[in-house]
């Protein structure tokens, strides 16, 4: 919690200015697609140890039909070296359906607009292979409807309490059931009871790091379930403490959460 305003040490000079233009500077910049290139050299995080584009492309290289749900601005999609003919992506956000649109026509691959609720606008068994990075939700059932039999669905996806000490810093400690929400083993449960065979699941804890306010503020911005309904406006005081402490103090330091699963249906 934050020290009593009595207890702060005063900003330095030029403090607030500096605060000013960081975050005039991150509430300008587009938050459109899935790339977080504008945070080099402002926040860091580990990526996870199984190398999720790779084993992507490893997939993609022996799949006959494959989708990507959620593709966001379909840039990992992108950077898998051979496409399976027929790709399909989905995505629900309109300006991440434009860059993912751009980026992935090219590549002959082919992007759904979709809501992202049941049902999947696709045939039974019309893929062999399904991804998704980061799904917000993930409707095993109608994956298990979409994959042929023999095929897999791979995802990456976040863990529970990821990047709380950030999320906790504007809203407080959260619940029990906030901070286990998205449990691995839940993904476990959830896959087999869809009639699908999980062949690997795998967790890790990854540090990150945030440099200024800034980088925070992009962050909240993008990533917009982390803090619902974050502005600027409304934690604008909020924001200058924390930037008070990575003025003074250094990095912010929170962990991220990730884990892979990997399941086949039954042939």
């Amino acid at each position: 919690m934050p020290a009593a305003p009595e207890d702060r040490t005063p900003p330095e000079p030029g403090e607030a200015a500096r605060f000013d233009a960081l975050v005039a500077e991150a509430d300008a910049v587009s938050v459109d697609g899935w790339d977080f290139s504008w945070l080099d050299g402002r926040a860091t995080e580990e990526r996870p140890s199984w190398g999720y584009a790779r084993l992507v492309g490893e997939r993609m290289g022996r799949a006959r039909a494959a989708l990507d749900i959620q593709t966001g601005g379909g840039e990992v999609l992108a950077s898998v070296p051979k496409l399976p003919v027929p790709t399909v992506a989905t995505e629900s956000w309109p300006p991440n359906i434009a860059r993912a649109t751009a980026l992935l026509h090219p590549r002959g691959a082919v992007v759904v607009a979709d809501d992202d609720e049941p049902p999947l606008p696709f045939g039974d068994a019309a893929f062999d292979l399904v991804v998704s990075r980061h799904p917000v939700t993930t409707w095993w059932q109608e994956i298990a409807r979409v994959l042929a039999p023999g095929g897999t669905y791979l995802s990456q996806q976040v863990g529970p309490a990821s990047v709380f000490e950030l999320v906790e810093y504007f809203l407080g400690p959260q619940p029990p059931e906030v901070r286990g929400a998205r449990d691995p083993e839940r993904a476990r449960a959830d896959a087999e009871a869809a009639g699908l065979d999980v062949v690997d699941l795998r967790a890790e804890r990854l540090r990150t790091e945030f440099s200024d306010i800034g980088a925070v503020v992009y962050f909240l911005r993008k990533v917009i379930w982390m803090v619902p309904g974050f502005t600027v406006e409304q934690y604008r005081p909020r924001l200058a403490e924390l930037h008070h402490e990575l003025e003074t103090g250094g990095p912010f330091v929170a962990h991220t959460t990730r884990f892979l699963i990997e399941a086949r249906k039954p042939v």
